[in-house]
């Protein structure tokens, strides 16, 4: 009987982690450093993407392979964590079981829900139907895709050339202030012959917003220098305005105004991915889980949430930001508890170290924001910051290098339409 209770004590214990965004792929390669635990990392795709830089990818300037990472290849090197494809449809959260959409059932001692975000259109009539979203690897190839049919299509004899054309971005956000950052500077830099009927400088590009300013998040000043340097390259905002209808070739606002959109981008933001809703449980804003201090879900011991499935709050009582820096430390914070827990040490709370938050306008040109207290800079210093930054928090050296060296391409060469046709959609 001894030695039976002694082989069941040596199982190691197993921690389910659903997705692998920032905060999943964080908590896992933490938690592989203890060899007593077995770590199933589950994720919809077997590829980590990069949301931050999936714009770059839907306007040419990276390439597919250097915003989206084979899961496997960025694992391999720890024998306790296996990957598994699958769509998580189902969690008991009294038994530590989840259900994929194939019917495969794991259990786990320990669960960790880190399966993110997907876009939030709240409610606006035809806007999931006819607007691309950018959250996702096929939503910045979608959107690449159908800039070159509308492009390929004005091409051709008999089209309609008198017309201009108009690309309307909704959300002033950073994913949408850098979308129109990328976007003028594709439309500005692109030498005519490529496309001899399209007249390129004459594409209309619209942000629009609710709000009073871009980038709400950010110093006035900083808003301020992102408005007048979109400005400057042709961006249009309309601001104060909400939209009230979107359609295959236009954008309804509320007053009343039609604007004409043969592309409209949407990046008006986001709420919890739907694995939310299949908990049975109170949600709070977005469709997000509260959690405890410790990243806890209340009433559920062993069941961790984190990062854009979650609303945690700072020391201020504030919510945090939806931002992959605070999905990194949480899926960092969340393995340390587990492995405190596992050795029978007390858990600790989260507490968000904020060094600061970044936007790129374009080339040359980008905001950074430094620490708590919010040191700005501007223009280049700030733009070689941007990529230093980015670098550093990509997979792998090889990987960070590999960007480097087509962002380097992409300031000193010409910006060239055809590089967004000659992006390979092959995944790692």
């Amino acid at each position: 009987m001894t030695a039976v209770r002694t082989m069941h004590q040596a199982q190691p214990k197993h921690v389910v982690i659903i997705g692998a965004g920032f905060a999943g792929l964080a908590c896992a390669k933490t938690l592989a450093t203890n060899r007593n635990l077995r770590i199933t990392v589950i994720d919809k795709n077997n590829y980590h993407q990069f949301q931050p830089l999936l714009y770059q990818v839907a306007t040419g300037i990276l390439s597919t392979h250097n915003a989206a990472f084979n899961l496997r290849a960025l694992l391999q090197r720890h024998d306790n964590i296996h990957v598994k494809m699958s769509e998580i449809v189902s969690v008991d959260l009294q038994r530590r079981r989840v259900t994929g959409r194939l019917g495969d059932v794991y259990d786990a001692d320990y669960l960790v829900l880190a399966a993110g975000a997907e876009p939030h259109f709240f409610g606006v009539p035809g806007a999931e139907q006819f607007a691309f979203p950018l959250y996702s690897l096929d939503d910045a190839e979608s959107l690449r895709s159908e800039m070159i049919r509308l492009f390929e299509r004005t091409e051709l004899p008999g089209s309609d050339r008198a017309r201009n054309l108009n690309i309307v971005i909704v959300g002033s956000g950073a994913t949408g202030v850098e979308t129109a950052g990328a976007l003028a500077d594709l439309m500005r830099k692109t030498p005519q012959h490529l496309f001899s009927e399209v007249q390129l400088r004459s594409i209309s590009l619209t942000v629009i917003d609710h709000g009073s300013s871009p980038l709400r998040p950010f110093l006035p000043r900083s808003q301020a220098y992102a408005k007048k340097v979109l400005e400057q390259r042709g961006v249009q905002f309309h601001l104060g305005e909400s939209v009230q209808e979107v359609t295959a070739s236009e954008v309804v606002l509320a007053s009343g105004q039609r604007l004409p959109a043969q592309i409209t981008i949407w990046a008006g933001g986001s709420k919890a991915a739907r694995l939310s809703s299949a908990l049975n449980i109170p949600l709070g804003a977005g469709g997000r889980i509260d959690v405890q201090e410790d990243l806890s879900l209340s009433e559920h011991p062993g069941v961790y949430v984190l990062g854009d499935l979650a609303n945690s709050v700072g020391q201020d009582g504030k919510p945090l930001p939806q931002l992959g820096s605070v999905a990194k430390q949480a899926g960092e914070h969340c393995a340390q508890n587990i492995l405190a827990t596992v050795a029978g040490r007390k858990q600790e709370p989260f507490h968000y170290v904020d060094k600061g938050i970044m936007a790129m306008v374009g080339q040359g040109a980008a905001i950074t924001e430094i620490g708590k207290q919010r040191r700005p800079l501007y223009g280049m210093l700030a733009f070689t910051a941007w990529q230093l930054v980015h670098v550093a928090l990509l997979p792998s050296f090889r990987i960070g290098f590999q960007a480097s060296i087509e962002w380097a391409i992409d300031f000193w060469g010409t910006l060239h339409l055809n590089a967004i046709v000659s992006r390979s959609s092959d995944r790692d």
